[in-house]
């Protein structure tokens, strides 16, 4: 089990040492025929529309407008990449989803990318599936999992927003997630909390990421 415990102080170092370079945007593709080279690792990130996936992604990086965060739900409408000058890794903000008021057109080609991404890419280390503490897991989250599950893609549940909610109820949803999870094969069952606003939970995410890096070799 990733976790902070298990976690070695390398590892951390590592993983604030990646995320201390200079990231920068690379490309975003609407489609697959757009796609960069799979010549590395990649790390993506998916979630509800207005989970905080923007704000993370800043945070993960010490950027404060490397993603572009909105206050309107479903903006990203693209796989948008991120690397850094060693270019070592991928990051990978995939388009939220469950935003109901988006055509069902766009909704649907939205699917069919991400679908066919998660399929035929073979550098994707992980994918962390971002969930507001807030409010748990919701139906739209168990069809994602579902279709990480057909695809097995290894992925992680990441609790965004954590400062939002009392102690108790963040242990509960935490709870209640942990078990949800035990029921998905592809499923890393270690959760990380985090808050983007009170900058905690990212030592334990960019460890994580410096480990997954450090194991594929």
């Amino acid at each position: 089990m990733t976790d902070e415990e298990t976690l070695s102080a390398d590892e951390i170092e590592n993983g604030r040492r990646l995320f201390t370079r200079a990231w920068t945007f690379s490309r975003g593709t609407p489609d697959l025929d757009h796609l960069p080279p799979d010549d590395r690792p990649e790390i993506a990130f998916a979630g509800r529309s207005n989970v905080g996936k923007s704000s993370l992604l800043n945070a993960l990086v010490g950027q404060l407008r490397l993603a572009r965060a909105s206050n309107t739900p479903g903006r990203t409408q693209e796989l948008n990449f991120f690397t850094d000058p060693n270019a070592e890794l991928y990051l990978v903000d995939m388009p939220g989803y469950g935003f109901a008021e988006a055509p069902k057109a766009k909704v649907a080609a939205w699917n069919k990318v991400l679908r066919a991404y998660l399929a035929g890419r073979r550098t994707l280390l992980r994918v962390f599936l971002l969930i507001d503490a807030r409010h748990g897991l919701k139906p739209v989250d168990d069809e994602i999992m579902a279709l990480l599950d057909g695809s097995a893609v290894s992925y992680q549940v990441v609790l965004t927003k954590a400062d939002k909610i009392s102690k108790t109820d963040l242990e509960q949803v935490s709870e209640q997630t942990q078990k949800a999870m035990a029921k998905h094969p592809a499923a890393f069952p270690h959760i990380i909390l985090t808050s983007s606003e009170k900058a905690f939970g990212f030592e334990e995410l960019r460890g994580t990421i410096a480990q997954l890096l450090e194991a594929h070799g």
